[in-house]
């Protein structure tokens, strides 16, 4: 009876061990970036009624003039005209061009009816060429009228948690109920470039496709010469009606820090967008480290050590002067067999200056079974107290 009872207690202080060493590593709770500081210089001035620079990554506008006005958007309009149609339509489907969508006013790629033209070519068109045609034509393809069509607009504009954003047409000729502001107008671009075909299309120069039932070719040039003028932009999309006046929405990315331009009736657009890049390229970098990768040992398993790697990746902004930044892994010493792919073992923090600004979940990058233990485990433990 006392050997049972020795061995009994020898069991629970075992089992209590192993515990202790199979409890999780420290869990960092879920960082929430610091605040961006404010900018050693100032930015550049510009001549917009509304504009905004917006960095995606960290939700922050690191320029703000007017931002909440409402105004009129002109062609820029058909940023978000391209992203309802990418999520309502196949871009091979074969659009038959209506009669309700030849002779818009304003630009054209001079669509006749009865042409079949499939709505990635239409894409081009409304994008590069910011074709009111073609824009009518997709919206008619997409729901079939124009005010079915502008309702789709508005509820993927609620989706998006705007407020201050309404549209009555998919190409932007001029409407009093038709308005947004510079900083909703940035919220819908960094939505459609999340769009790997919209990235794609206004990021490209020049665009030919052939013309259904003729011998000729059209050519879609892309009106954006910051494409062309200004290192690191990759779109997005310009707008002109003499009562918005000149509108401008782009896009840059440098060293891995997407930014979003946005000016609102201003006649020196171009300018202005290289300007507010040139300094906030200055102010603000991508942090994007490199995670580990690093093994542990394994006890009692049909491996010896596992590989740990990190969840998810670190994007974060921060000024390009900041303190020294630091990784640190916490995790156990070793593991014990037992566990599947994908168990959180502990945690990857990055520390500027000595305080937490980011932690990625380390996870076993594959599982690892128990050994089978040899029926005569237990009487070897019995012998210890013999």
């Amino acid at each position: 009876m006392y050997r049972f009872a020795t061995f009994f207690a020898f069991l629970l202080i075992f089992a209590l061990f192993l515990g202790v060493l199979l409890v999780p590593a420290t869990v960092v709770a879920e960082i929430t970036p610091p605040p961006l500081p404010s900018p050693l210089r100032q930015p550049p001035a510009t001549s917009a009624e509304g504009a905004v620079l917006y960095d995606p990554q960290s939700g922050s506008f690191l320029v703000e003039r007017n931002a909440d006005r409402r105004l009129p958007m002109a062609s820029t309009t058909k940023i978000m005209t391209a992203l309802v149609v990418l999520e309502q339509c196949n871009l091979s489907a074969t659009v038959t061009v209506p009669k309700e969508a030849v002779g818009i006013e304003g630009s054209s790629v001079y669509l006749y009816e009865g042409e079949k033209i499939t709505v990635r070519t239409l894409l081009y068109g409304l994008l590069l060429s910011s074709a009111n045609d073609a824009a009518t034509a997709l919206a008619l393809h997409a729901a079939g009228s124009i005010p079915a069509f502008a309702a789709l607009m508005n509820e993927k504009a609620a989706s998006l948690g705007l407020s201050d954003t309404h549209f009555t047409n998919p190409h932007g000729l001029h409407d009093e109920a038709h308005y947004t502001t510079a900083r909703e107008l940035a919220l819908i671009s960094a939505a459609a470039m999340q769009n790997p075909t919209f990235a794609e299309i206004v990021r490209t120069p020049r665009y030919t496709a052939p013309q259904n039932g003729t011998e000729a070719t059209r050519l879609f040039l892309n009106h954006n010469r910051l494409l062309r003028t200004c290192e690191g932009v990759i779109g997005i999309k310009t707008g002109f009606t003499k009562a918005s006046g000149r509108c401008l929405v782009s896009a840059a990315a440098r060293n891995g820090l997407l930014l979003i331009a946005v000016t609102l009736n201003d006649g020196n657009d171009w300018r202005d967008h290289a300007a507010l890049y040139d300094w906030a390229y200055k102010e603000y970098e991508a942090f994007t480290p490199q995670t580990v990768s690093i093994s542990l040992p394994v006890i009692g398993g049909e491996d010896k050590e596992v590989k740990i790697i990190a969840q998810g990746t670190v994007a974060m902004t921060l000024p390009t002067v900041h303190g020294e930044i630091t990784a640190t892994t916490e995790l156990p010493r070793f593991l014990y067999a037992g566990f599947a792919a994908g168990e959180r073992v502990g945690t990857l923090v990055y520390r500027m200056d000595g305080k937490i600004i980011a932690a990625l979940p380390l996870i076993t990058a594959n599982g690892v079974e128990k050994n089978q233990l040899p029926r005569t485990f237990f009487e070897k433990i019995q012998d210890l107290f013999q």
